[in-house]
């Protein structure tokens, strides 16, 4: 291959493997997730029911519920729930097809964070594939809202997201960042920050079958004085850096990266799966094309220029 690496898909070099308690079903699960070929994506295989039911792609539109996480289904009712920290991961690392084997319901919680899984992928490293990167550049703003929260894409050459977030919590309060959207910042920037709760909510959340694997070593519990977790935050921020983590998981489900820019204001998992929804159903809003074409079309200034002149 004579063209940047970053022009191919890529898989990864080997399997790798993990076994945890699912966050909200506290089942214990492995998990492999295995090389797979060019143009598959990534898609989801339940070992522990029929074979002719176990596929689930992980696509925009085989989202079935948002409530506190993201969760797949296929047309059988087979699902994989809490998806969007391994798709954050897979999506930094540039693993475009992955086929991800797992014996339960849920994608395991491990820390609450991406770190476990980039780690691993870091380790076995990313095969190039011969098949070309697609990407999806968008060609107008979009943008979603609810109830005075909100998320957008803003047409741009080089992604890059920003996020509010505003809590009554004095431990969260009002936290804003900015990241671009590459490996390298997903990795210093974002990886390692954890899901988070609120301890007054935990009972009722328990009583709904939610968090039932949730516990101190996964999560970040907040009460009334503070931090609960003994060890702190890992960042001061850590709270909208989960955000953004949990933003580009949900994201990744477009299928292939989003040239934009996307700008939030109290988004969360329903909100990112309508702005992919509003983004896609109507074709004036992006077109599909191979990344080195892309970079034609938008050029060194970043500013989107339609094929054939438009």
């Amino acid at each position: 291959m004579h063209a940047p690496s970053q022009y191919f898909q890529h898989t990864l070099n080997h399997p790798i493997n993990f076994v945890g308690p699912g966050l909200h079903s506290g089942q214990t699960v492995s998990l492999a997730i295995h090389p797979a070929p060019a143009d598959s994506g990534r898609v989801f295989v339940r070992q522990d029911v029929p074979e002719d039911r176990a596929e689930i792609p992980a696509r925009w539109n085989t989202v079935t519920d948002t409530r506190l996480s993201t969760t797949v289904s296929n047309r059988f009712g087979v699902k994989v729930a809490t998806i969007e920290h391994l798709m954050a991961a897979l999506q930094a690392s540039g693993v475009d097809n992955a086929r991800i084997v797992l014996n339960g319901p849920e994608v395991p919680i491990l820390d609450g964070s991406s770190e476990p899984f980039m780690r691993l992928i870091r380790q076995t490293g990313l095969c190039p594939q011969d098949a070309e990167r697609r990407v999806i550049v968008v060609r107008r703003p979009v943008r979603v809202e609810d109830q005075g929260k909100w998320v957008m894409l803003i047409p741009d050459i080089h992604p890059s997201m920003e996020m509010t977030i505003e809590f009554d919590s004095e431990a969260i309060g009002r936290q804003r960042l900015s990241v671009p959207l590459d490996r390298e910042a997903f990795e210093t920037e974002l990886a390692d920050a954890r899901t988070f709760g609120f301890q007054d909510q935990v009972d009722t959340l328990r009583k709904l079958g939610l968090i039932r694997g949730g516990s101190l070593r996964n999560a970040v519990l907040v009460n009334e004085a503070g931090i609960v977790n003994p060890e702190g935050l890992r960042r001061p921020d850590e709270f909208v850096r989960h955000k953004i983590l949990d933003a580009i998981g949900d994201l990744s489900l477009a299928g292939a990266p989003i040239m934009a820019r996307v700008i939030g204001h109290r988004s969360g998992h329903a909100l990112n799966n309508a702005l992919l929804r509003e983004l896609l159903q109507d074709e004036g809003n992006w077109f599909l094309t191979t990344m080195r074409d892309a970079q034609n079309f938008c050029g060194w200034t970043g500013v989107i220029r339609m094929p054939g002149g438009g």
